[in-house]
């Protein structure tokens, strides 16, 4: 049984004072995907205010760029970060440099999973794409529409690929998204389904190392005290940063608005967070 001191806070005001940078989600905690959150543009513009250093580290399948136009659009302020770092990126510079060291081959049929027809994922890289499994050499899952289909549409289109254990990457580990008709399954529920189905899965994004260290990387690899990481999520958010030893805080809105156990969900994950609060605000 965990008997770690949960803190709550009213708002991000108290973590400005006690740490240095902040790695900041996007999803469930600046906006839900159609509109920024009560306070959240003014919350992120008063962090740099005050001279903090603000990494926005998301699992977001697309790339670094589509990412921060979004949040363009949606009004938040140019300027009130520093950098995005996104699984999606993350995997792009990884497959980048395996077709550099020709661990690529170039036109690789490439079966990819993203929303609208996004290929944002892809754009740049040696990949052909491909739309059915049976002739996939690479099954890349960035995004889902688990709004628009079934499960039993994606059962369908790569049950071929896993039977002939075509590999797998994940760009986006969630298992629950946030869409305007309520929440639905992620790309992370595909993945599993995907190894479900006889396959193997590389997931890249939080909670694994990977995306964490990019991020630190890029702040210069500051002091994981001087850290903390905010997000909605226990299985992403807050088991990543009890991965990396860095502080974690958890805003109650996003995917655990109206969760009535909280302990249980820890549990479950064996994450606990070091504060929670009810949105992402500067008070």
């Amino acid at each position: 049984m965990n008997t770690k001191k949960i803190e709550r806070l009213d708002g991000i005001a108290p973590l400005a004072e006690r740490y240095k940078v902040f790695l900041l989600d996007q999803f469930g905690v600046l906006h839900d995907g159609q509109a920024p959150y009560p306070g959240a543009v003014e919350a992120l513009s008063a962090l740099k205010h005050v001279g903090k250093t603000v990494v926005l580290i998301s699992n977001s399948g697309k790339r670094a760029r589509p990412n921060e136009e979004r949040l363009l659009k949606l009004g938040f302020l140019a300027g009130s970060w520093d950098h995005f770092v996104s699984s999606g990126e993350v995997a792009w510079r990884r497959f980048h440099e395996m077709a550099a060291a020709g661990m690529l081959r170039s036109g690789t049929k490439c079966l990819l999973i993203s929303r609208d027809g996004d290929r944002s994922a892809i754009e740049g890289l040696p990949f052909a794409l491909t739309k059915t499994g049976e002739d996939a050499e690479l099954v890349l899952i960035s995004a889902s529409e688990g709004d628009r289909h079934d499960l039993d549409h994606y059962r369908r289109l790569l049950a071929p690929a896993a039977a002939r254990q075509v590999p797998c990457f994940c760009t986006n580990p969630d298992k629950i998204m946030l869409t305007a008709v309520g929440p639905r399954f992620g790309a992370g529920e595909i993945a599993d389904l995907y190894e479900s189905l006889g396959g193997n899965v590389t997931r890249i994004g939080k909670p694994y190392p990977a995306i964490f260290d990019a991020a630190l990387a890029l702040t210069g690899e500051p002091e994981r005290g001087n850290v903390v990481c905010v997000g909605d999520s226990v299985e992403h958010d807050i088991a990543g940063g009890n991965g990396v030893g860095i502080a974690t805080a958890l805003v109650l809105g996003g995917i655990l608005a109206d969760t009535p156990d909280l302990a249980a969900v820890f549990d479950e994950h064996k994450a606990w967070p070091d504060y929670t609060m009810g949105s992402f605000s500067f008070r």
